[in-house]
């Protein structure tokens, strides 16, 4: 149970890791193409090169779990990002939402299994 647990936790971390090392890599550096996506979806444009910072600086706490409050604040942080895609794709209905939605159930599932590894080290 406990390798099912941290294999799935591996998974949904990595690929949820990825995603946003690739969304904050087209933030950096597709910055002209991301703004019209921020100014349709009523974002100001002057957070695009921060927030592709604070993805790196978010995946950087969770996958190397130095810090147990970066790393919740992490996950908060990622979880506030999603939930602001998803309404943003929602309320102009361009059809762009799944990725919010598949980053959302990577997030939880991570966080989930991260609790269980976390209980789990601390009761053995």
């Amino acid at each position: 149970m406990k390798k099912r647990n941290k294999i799935i936790y591996w998974v949904s971390t990595v690929l949820l890791s990825l995603m946003m090392v690739m969304s904050a890599g087209m933030y950096l550096f597709n910055t002209s193409e991301v703004a019209k996506v921020f100014v349709l979806l009523g974002y100001n444009t002057r957070i695009i090169i921060p927030l592709a910072i604070l993805k790196l600086l978010g995946v950087t706490a969770i996958l190397t779990n130095r810090s147990k409050v970066l790393k919740e604040w992490a996950y908060f942080g990622f979880f506030i990002d999603f939930l602001l895609a998803l309404e943003g794709h929602l309320s102009v209905g361009d059809g762009e939402h799944g990725g919010a939605i598949i980053a959302l159930v990577l997030l939880v599932v991570s966080y989930s299994y991260n609790r269980l590894i976390d209980k789990s080290t601390v009761e053995s």
